[in-house]
């Protein structure tokens, strides 16, 4: 992923208003990130625990979405597998996340959802550059290229749903 601004990231969300994209936490550390094993931007807010934000590439374009975690945890399987990345986790450590969808689908209420690393660190799941506490990655015969390429093609899939 190309390095990204505050304001490439404010003005890339399509399921909010631009007030609210405003106003949303964004990351201060932008220029520390490890752009070249990003495929895509994803992070927690720190001051509303049910809220995640996710900005990639789409079409040539950006496209910035809020999430929003169940606020309610309860019957949590032991173990959870990551939609993108495939990466087990304990717990919480996979999480549904859900998007209102863009346009007047969204301001009707619809939305979709997909199971991420709660986290949002499934670039680095893939890579190797971050190992889960507990839990692991399957082993598999696909190259590290083929997977980025799965995950990257199952993120692009769950952006299209936004539009449709």
């Amino acid at each position: 992923m190309r390095p990204l601004t505050e304001s490439d990231i404010r003005s890339s969300f399509v399921n909010c208003s631009k007030g609210e994209a405003g106003r949303l936490y964004v990351p201060r550390e932008l220029e520390q990130l490890p752009w070249s094993a990003l495929d895509f931007l994803g992070w927690r807010d720190p001051g509303a625990p049910d809220r995640s934000c996710l900005v990639a590439e789409r079409q040539g374009e950006l496209v910035g979405v809020t999430l929003r975690l169940p606020s309610s945890r309860r019957g949590l399987p032991q173990r959870s597998m990551c939609s993108l990345c495939l990466t087990t986790h304990p717990g919480g450590g996979v999480s549904l996340m859900t998007a209102r969808k863009a346009g007047a689908a969204g301001r009707e209420g619809n939305s979709v959802g997909l199971y991420l690393c709660t986290d949002l660190a499934c670039s680095l799941y893939l890579r190797g550059r971050k190992v889960p506490a507990s839990g692991g990655r399957l082993e598999e015969s696909l190259t590290l290229d083929e997977q980025i390429a799965r995950a990257t093609g199952r993120l692009s899939a769950f952006l299209d749903q936004l539009y449709t």
